[in-house]
């Protein structure tokens, strides 16, 4: 009887804990379950002032190189907000990455490049890159990644980007580089997507796909904008550790500036082998802008390999990632590579960037 009464006393107890939680946290399914309904809601005011005064410093002192200092500043404010385990589910950093992409895509519809390229980053390894007659994209993805519905752009977005790019690369079948939906409306749009052969090989979108030869210094011919023009492309065959095959594409734009996109690129143990062609890119093509990793090894030796005239790094802070694996922009040396800090200090141009912001590159008189 005492334990049956001492059941009862405990089920009433716990009943009223729950019911004192489930008011205190009435959103805890999208905020940090370790903290009240209160202190979340600091937590979301904190997010959204200092992400409004990192796009304050952002846009008044744009990519360049060398950076203005205050922009290394910001962005270790930027690596502040992003390293909180629940980031991708509130609110204020949902809204701050969309209208950044969005601010980005209507850019893009908006602007005519007369000389040079002009560059957008987008999220994680995700680059738009627009000359006078080509615009090509790498790595465009939902950001499905981060499992936050509410984060993921919209499809409505996606077709905005496959309407004005001509050609989508992706470079191997990790979830924060691939994503089927962001394939097929580009399919859809009738636009080429050229991937690896390592994925998809089960659907129905696999024949759709351009699988091209992964062939080092190979310069293959692609055919755009509805058959009217041959883009000249090489893929590079590289990896990512673990038995990944990663598409390394030099697209070379028939304005003459050359641009490779590494993807998730990587070389340690079975995979050195890769430095037979990352070590002679430059003695092929001339390279003008590379988009490696920030946290691949031996940085500076694929930099003295493609030899570019600009690189910028990619990948910080996914959000897919587990906090101490979302590398940062200030390089953190315990957990990954120290490949970061020595190539910021070699001499190679760089311009490390956030979601939606664009850099004008101008090649140099030849």
């Amino acid at each position: 009887m005492k334990q049956k009464t001492f059941r009862i006393i405990l089920a009433i107890l716990i009943t009223g804990i729950s019911h004192i939680n489930a008011q205190e946290n009435k959103t805890k399914d999208i905020i940090d379950p370790c903290l009240s309904a209160k202190s979340n809601d600091y937590m979301d005011r904190q997010q959204e002032a200092l992400l409004r005064e990192v796009a304050e410093v952002m846009d008044a002192n744009p990519p360049k190189y060398p950076a203005a200092r205050i922009r290394q500043t910001a962005l270790y404010l930027y690596d502040a907000v992003m390293h909180d385990k629940y980031v991708a589910f509130r609110k204020p950093v949902q809204d701050f990455f969309h209208m950044r992409i969005e601010k980005a895509i209507t850019d893009i519809e908006n602007t005519r490049v007369d000389e040079g390229a002009k560059i957008w980053k987008l999220y994680n390894m995700g680059f738009v890159i627009k000359t006078n007659s080509v615009t090509i994209v790498f790595d465009l993805v939902r950001a499905a990644s981060a499992d936050s519905k509410d984060f993921e752009l919209s499809t409505d977005i996606i077709k905005r980007f496959a309407e004005q790019c001509d050609v989508l690369f992706v470079s191997h079948k990790h979830d924060d580089h691939q994503d089927k939906t962001v394939a097929q409306i580009f399919i859809d749009a009738g636009k080429p997507v050229v991937a690896p052969d390592q994925f998809w090989k089960e659907d129905p979108i696999y024949s759709k796909i351009t699988h091209l030869k992964r062939e080092a210094n190979k310069v293959q011919e692609l055919k755009i904008k509805n058959g009217k023009m041959n883009l000249n492309v090489v893929i590079y065959p590289g990896h990512q550790m673990s038995g990944t095959d990663v598409n390394v594409p030099l697209v070379l734009t028939p304005e003459g500036i050359n641009v490779a996109h590494l993807g998730d690129q990587i070389n340690e143990g079975a995979f050195m082998i890769d430095y037979d062609w990352i070590d002679k890119v430059s003695n092929n093509f001339h390279v003008d802008i590379m988009f490696p990793t920030n946290w691949t090894n031996e940085l500076t030796r694929i930099a003295k390999g493609f030899d570019p005239e600009m690189t910028i790094l990619g990948h910080e802070d996914e959000l897919g990632h587990k906090v101490y694996d979302r590398d940062p922009f200030w390089g953190d040396t315990v957990f990954s590579e120290p490949s970061l800090k020595e190539f910021l200090s070699s001499g190679y141009p760089y311009l490390m960037m956030i979601w939606g912001e664009s850099y004008h590159y101008i090649p140099k008189k030849k």
